[in-house]
């Protein structure tokens, strides 16, 4: 009976818009998940039947078109769409954002997935992991001393909460100033320098100044035991002041046992042979004398204050001792079709045949990371409840369109009475 095909086509409607109002209510259901990406459902014809084949014209009558009666739809595909979230602010340093296409690589059942979800804690291990999957992101992790090895070979990050920054024994100090040049010859211009041993412990240099003739001083270092140094040199000075050159130098300092020898340049500035005319470091001008170190190359041992994460997601641990040592680096998975990934649950996606295989690049090739932030879902909520309007007028539609039929068929049954 032909209008069976309608009844048919009618219990095919109402099937697969109910597959559509399954997708709008998980979207909806969705709306607060973070790293969540919507999806959408779009339908296609069914077979049609041919009652009539077409016909090319002939010399006697022109062509017909062919008979075909429509069997219904078919959901066609549930697309996910990786539309970007808006980054919510949170303060916390190890949530993080993606900025573009790419995804967080973390570890779960011992494989491998892939998810936009960027909420981590350092947890007992030290690993960075997702509080409530235990999921643990993968990246590299540096070497003492915060090199982070090439290649594309994925660890757990892991970070030590008592971390700490070794101690850097002191190779250069820098020496700003004046020595008088009206000072009688014999006049002596003490100063002190601070420098550091490789366990990090602190010594104080003694170095005097004592003026030997027109622009021409000569230094002497010394130190309190049990620390000795027999360390000695010139400096002189153009008719300008400026630094004319400088002897003597390294000094050699032994601290002790158990401790290396410091070994540390007096950096007095640039000598006018290499920039003429230019007042750097140590000076000879008419006025106080004052000679004072600006600064040193040396550190003691320091623990970790605090980490910082940037947009090419390298992990930054900020010491006790005022130094930076890059920890590590977050590293992302780039897909050529991600809408070919499938999901795994818990809002991670794996690989499948037509997502291609994962290419692990830095951030910031195509996609960067915000720290301190979270993706929100991209389901737009007043699209999701003008689709579920035309779900709703769609199943109702072809619930008439059975009714209807079934009146057909009731008429029918009628006949024979």
């Amino acid at each position: 009976m032909s209008f069976l095909r309608s009844l048919f086509s009618g219990v095919s409607g109402l099937r697969n818009h109910q597959v559509m109002m399954d997708v709008i209510g998980n979207n909806i259901a969705n709306i607060n998940t973070v790293g969540f990406k919507a999806s959408r459902v779009t339908f296609g014809e069914m077979f049609a039947q041919t009652l009539r084949g077409g016909m090319q014209p002939s010399a006697l009558t022109g062509g017909t078109n062919p008979i075909q009666v429509g069997l219904g739809m078919s959901v066609n595909s549930v697309d996910t769409l990786f539309s970007q979230g808006n980054a919510e602010t949170t303060g916390q340093v190890t949530d993080m954002a993606i900025q573009g296409t790419g995804f967080f690589v973390v570890k779960q059942g011992g494989k491998n997935v892939y998810t936009r979800v960027g909420n981590f804690f350092q947890d007992a291990a030290g690993q960075l992991s997702n509080p409530g999957t235990g999921a643990v992101l993968q990246g590299k992790n540096a070497d003492a001393q915060g090199n982070i090895p090439s290649g594309t070979v994925l660890q757990d990050i892991k970070i030590a909460a008592d971390m700490k920054s070794p101690a850097k024994a002191t190779t250069d100090v820098k020496i700003t100033g004046n020595l008088d040049e009206a000072a009688a010859i014999g006049t002596v211009v003490d100063s002190s320098v601070p420098v550091y041993d490789s366990a990090g412990d602190q010594h104080t240099v003694k170095v005097q100044y004592t003026k030997t003739g027109p622009n021409a001083w000569s230094w002497a270092a010394s130190a309190p035991a049990p620390a000795t140094t027999a360390s000695a040199g010139t400096v002189t000075f153009n008719t300008d002041g400026t630094l004319n050159a400088v002897t003597g130098n390294p000094i050699a300092l032994n601290v002790g046992t158990g401790v290396n020898a410091i070994s540390f340049t007096l950096d007095l500035g640039t000598p006018t042979a290499a920039a003429p005319g230019v007042f750097t470091g140590l000076t000879q001008i008419k006025g106080s004398s004052t000679v004072t170190p600006s600064g040193q190359d040396g550190y003691g041992a320091g623990t970790m204050n605090s980490m910082s994460i940037d947009s090419s997601g390298l992990i930054t641990g900020s010491f006790s001792n005022g130094t930076l040592l890059t920890l590590g680096q977050v590293m992302l998975a780039e897909f050529s079709n991600p809408a070919g990934l499938v999901k795994s649950g818990e809002n991670t996606w794996d690989v499948s045949g037509n997502s291609g295989m994962p290419v692990i690049v830095n951030p910031g090739d195509r996609s960067t990371i915000l720290s301190g932030a979270l993706e929100q879902s991209n389901v737009d909520l007043a699209d999701e409840f003008t689709k579920m309007i035309t779900a709703q007028r769609g199943f109702e539609a072809n619930a008439r369109v059975i009714t209807t039929s079934d009146q057909f068929l009731q008429a029918l049954v009628n006949l024979g009475r």
